[in-house]
């Protein structure tokens, strides 16, 4: 290759790169503007009066500041009974499920585990085969737990894809050598697994935890299903009862003016519970995002 060559490929690849950052910069700008965007407009509905919402004002930004619809959040006992109810879900179903996925991924990434293969293949099955919907239920039914909060944490309790994700975590950063090492040294199975493995599985426990935080937060279809009792509904079903009795008022009231004056209150009111209720995530998340960057890599490098 000559000399004059030389600088000629450099100016092509530096050309290469600058079209690519460009190309790059301007995809990554619309993505955030499609997130930013719903998301600043339900802020904005939630903080706009009942009348900038009902005559179309609203289309980026607030329109009438106003806290209405978050001071009837604070005075509502249902709302506030189903955010308390969500946080149960969230807190204990993640325990349990987090316990439930270590304690079932860390065995089968061991080599020494008698019917390791099997045991793999039935999970693995689960996860391309279910029973559905009715079979589902009925098991729940029979089991007793319809209109009792174990219906939203029994069923769920571990995903298979997280196990699967938390083994390979496990296979790549536990060496085999280091679990030889601490029996040779006189430590037994337990003292091995909560001395040795966990303190060293920050990161996937982190991981993890966030999925089935966020699944249990967001649960709605579950809650709709196994739960009758409004003093066990979360945030999303209240919300959908307001909704249904504000259409109920629609139908069957007298009075036109105050059934869509209801109605108003309620579409501002939902956009509020929204908010309210996406905000504990949105504040614990950045917290755990550099564990979280760390997880989606696991299984890509290892050594």
């Amino acid at each position: 290759m000559t000399t004059a060559s030389k600088p000629n490929n450099r100016i092509r690849a530096s050309w290469d790169n600058t079209i690519f950052h460009i190309i790059n910069t301007v995809f990554l700008v619309l993505m955030i503007l499609v997130v930013i965007f719903p998301l600043l407009y339900v802020i904005s509905m939630s903080l706009s009066s009942v009348e900038a919402v009902s005559t179309g004002k609203v289309y980026l930004f607030p329109v009438d500041i106003t806290l209405q619809a978050y001071r009837t959040i604070a005075t509502t006992k249902s709302i506030l009974v189903g955010m308390s109810n969500t946080v149960f879900y969230a807190v204990v179903g993640t325990l349990l499920n987090v316990t439930l996925t270590i304690l079932c991924a860390y065995p089968l990434s061991r080599n020494n585990l008698p019917g390791r293969k099997f045991l793999l293949w039935i999970f693995t099955f689960t996860m391309m085969f279910g029973g559905g919907m009715i079979p589902t239920y009925l098991t729940v039914r029979s089991l007793g737990l319809i209109n009792t909060r174990a219906a939203l944490i029994i069923p769920s309790a571990m995903n298979v894809w997280n196990m699967v994700i938390a083994r390979t975590f496990f296979i790549n950063t536990i060496p085999d050598e280091l679990i030889e090492a601490a029996e040779i040294d006189g430590a037994h199975d337990g003292q091995v697994f909560f001395r040795i493995v966990i303190p060293n599985s920050v990161t996937i426990l982190a991981v993890i935890s966030l999925f089935y935080a966020v699944g249990h937060w967001n649960q709605y279809f579950d809650a709709m299903i196994y739960l009758n009792k409004p003093e066990l509904y979360n945030p999303q079903l209240v919300l959908r009862t307001i909704i249904a009795s504000t259409q109920a008022m629609l139908e069957q009231t007298g009075s036109l003016i105050d059934a869509a004056k209801a109605a108003d209150q309620a579409e501002v009111l939902k956009y509020a519970v929204i908010v309210f209720a996406s905000l504990p995530i949105m504040i614990v998340y950045p917290f755990i995002q550099r564990f979280f960057i760390k997880g989606v890599m696991v299984g890509s490098l290892k050594g």
